[in-house]
């Protein structure tokens, strides 16, 4: 199965897809698809999440006491005048490095915790197949996120989770916070993930859907915790 009868199903016909991806793992196209569509939406979106973050830096005056004067100054400069280079280093490619890095990370925990309930799978397999789910939320979920970002002609609180039922709320309220992590292109992601390891693992669907929403838990919770350390710091 080709890359494009692969990103086709994976949207249409997702079983029989993972059924293929399970068995004969291919990961290296989806990985530059993956890669480089990230890449894009970072670099479209960089200057709107550049102007709100400058605007949330001058609006808190917490951000020069804990930085000191030079530095908060240094980096307000920055971000008012930022060089086209900056800008591809730090959306374009720190972005979608962290993401495969973020994605390697969480095919090995995937893998572990599949290996405690089978004998079955192999890395490659779970790396494959979340490479291919994540099409559903770096394709589909980012266009709808740069449709809107570009509408709205500003990144925060552009959102594509629960927190749309709280419009109202402050971006930085427990709330906000809270729903935006239960994001539906996640969700769906997720979804399709759970029958892609009872395939890989060879295990039942419904234990397979544990390790998926349990997995997708723990990485809620550990994102929640970096989000609320940073508002600690920032006050």
């Amino acid at each position: 199965m080709n890359l494009v009868h692969r990103s086709q199903g994976i949207f249409f016909n997702p079983r029989p897809t993972l059924k293929a991806v399970a068995e004969k793992p291919v990961w290296a196209d989806a990985l530059i698809i993956i890669f480089f569509i990230t890449a894009a939406f970072s670099y479209f979106t960089a200057p709107y999440i550049n102007q709100d973050s400058l605007k949330a830096m001058k609006d808190n005056p917490r951000f020069e006491e804990k930085l000191g004067k030079e530095r908060y100054e240094a980096a307000i400069r920055d971000m008012e005048n930022p060089s086209p280079i900056s800008l591809v280093l730090r959306y374009a490619l720190f972005g979608p490095l962290t993401l495969v890095i973020g994605l390697l990370v969480s095919s090995l925990f995937l893998l572990i915790i599949g290996r405690l309930v089978s004998t079955e799978g192999v890395f490659a397999a779970v790396f494959a197949a979340l490479l291919h789910v994540n099409f559903i939320d770096k394709i589909l979920g980012n266009g709808v996120r740069l449709a809107l970002i570009l509408v709205r002609k500003s990144a925060m609180q552009t959102t594509t989770s629960l927190a749309l039922l709280v419009p109202h709320a402050e971006y930085t309220s427990d709330i906000f916070i809270v729903l935006s992590q239960v994001d539906f292109f996640q969700l769906w992601m997720f979804a399709l993930l759970g029958y892609g390891l009872a395939l890989i693992f060879k295990i039942p669907a419904k234990k397979a859907m544990v390790i998926s929403y349990g997995f997708w838990v723990l990485k809620t919770l550990f994102n929640l915790a970096l989000v609320f350390a940073f508002r600690s710091f920032i006050g």
